[in-house]
């Protein structure tokens, strides 16, 4: 059995008297097509006042069984739902079946030479506001509302059943760590099994080796979600000069080395990520393919960097967009798509003609459609007509189960 630190065994138990609700029809027939949140201003009736990681049982307008979740009060999302259609005890034996279903998902992954990925995708894996990264054989569980915080011990219990593992460490969320009176002693970035990682961990990503800082860095230590679009990459990449634009740590640089880039130049604002691309491709130095690519780090806005290559008419053969969050909420969409069409025309003021453009996009608020056409419009006014490759979305360990959780876009293109 796993030992936690004691601070989990004084963390509150849910109240054993469950909330009843009911909501708007609209939230009904939402429930039904397994959405996974219900609104505050959605319910209509409600038993008695709780508080966060209470359960939450929701009845149809005929007074039956609909679903039963996690109750929020400090959010305008009122209720996760855990469980639909028919009642069920929420328990470790539920956890572990729900963890073990998004393992089996992901089984294929460690034929790949893979032991860093994300085991369970929150809403999209049926436990809404958590999620949990492997990075080898260390485990990381976010949290994103308090109300998991009451049910963190079973969690950790029924993962450590699934699939054992040698570290787990907690992250909360931005907001999650301003709400202290329902944190109860946690904290972000602390180890709650294990030792705590004097320093970087290594893990394998399709036989390339990354380091991650799970309690420190951004997200959970590392950006997951683009390794099979960094595979793509790869594969278009011999004998090619590369250009990787909001580089981070240098995932896609170093698949673009491993395929066989002569020259590979990142980009990132932040000097501590591009010092991390330093040491990601001295990890990889055993890889012939990384050892012979000419290598450059530049730590500078990568707006102003375009726009100073653009004029020193420096062309590369493929070029990789991949800027962080440009929508935070939908008052910044406008914002964002301008921002992307900006891009797109730095970006391909310096690819070759007949070279790759790879954009992408993480803002949820912006649409794949919105995105895609943005991106088109744009190479059209800068007369560099794009002929796409293939248009993707969602890798395997990031499953999308509805509307809003869907983020990530990417295109792949010949630019005329």
């Amino acid at each position: 059995m796993t030992d936690f630190i004691p601070a989990l065994s004084n963390l509150p138990t849910p109240s054993a008297q469950r909330i009843a609700l009911r909501v708007v029809a609209p939230a009904e027939r939402a429930i039904r097509q397994a959405h996974p949140w219900v609104f505050d201003q959605s319910i209509i009736e409600q038993s008695h006042s709780g508080v966060p990681g209470d359960l939450a049982v929701i009845f149809d307008s005929k007074r039956k069984f609909l679903a039963i979740g996690l109750y929020d009060p400090t959010s305008p999302i009122r209720v996760r739902i855990l469980q639909k259609g028919k009642p069920a005890p929420i328990d470790q034996n539920w956890f572990q079946e729900k963890i073990k279903t998004a393992a089996a998902l992901r089984a294929s992954l460690q034929q790949q030479d893979t032991n860093g990925y994300r085991l369970v995708h929150g809403e999209n894996d049926g436990l809404p506001g958590l999620i949990i990264d492997r990075y080898a054989e260390t485990f990381v569980i976010k949290l994103y509302t308090p109300a998991w915080v009451p049910h963190l011990k079973v969690i950790c219990s029924a993962l450590a059943q699934v699939h054992p593992f040698e570290r787990l460490i907690l992250r909360l969320s931005r907001s999650l760590t301003k709400q202290t009176k329902y944190l109860h002693g946690l904290s972000d970035g602390m180890t709650i099994a294990g030792q705590t990682p004097e320093g970087l961990l290594l893990f394998k990503e399709n036989g390339l080796t990354f380091e991650c800082d799970p309690i420190n860095g951004q997200k959970t230590g590392f950006f997951l979600d683009q390794r099979e679009n960094r595979a793509r990459v790869k594969n278009l990449s011999k004998g090619k000069s590369v250009l990787n634009v909001f580089s981070y740590t240098g995932g896609f640089s170093l698949y673009a080395a491993d395929g066989g880039a002569k020259e590979v130049v990142s980009v990132d604002f932040s000097t501590p990520a591009t010092e991390a691309t330093l040491r990601n491709i001295v990890h990889n130095q055993h890889l012939p393919n990384v050892r012979a690519a000419a290598f450059e780090t530049i730590d500078r806005d990568a707006f102003e960097v375009l726009a100073e290559m653009k004029e020193n008419n420096r062309r590369f053969d493929v070029v990789i967009l991949d800027p962080p969050m440009f929508a935070q909420n939908q008052a910044q969409v406008e914002a964002a798509l301008s921002a992307y069409r900006r891009l797109t025309i730095l970006g391909l003021a310096v690819l070759k003609p007949g070279g790759v453009l790879v954009q992408a996009s993480c803002s949820s608020r912006v649409d794949a459609d919105s995105f895609f056409n943005a991106v088109h419009r744009s190479a059209n006014e800068a007369g560099r007509f794009l002929r796409e490759i293939e248009l993707t979305a969602h890798a395997i360990d990031h499953p999308i189960s509805f509307k809003e959780g869907a983020y990530l876009k990417c295109l792949f293109a010949i630019a005329a």
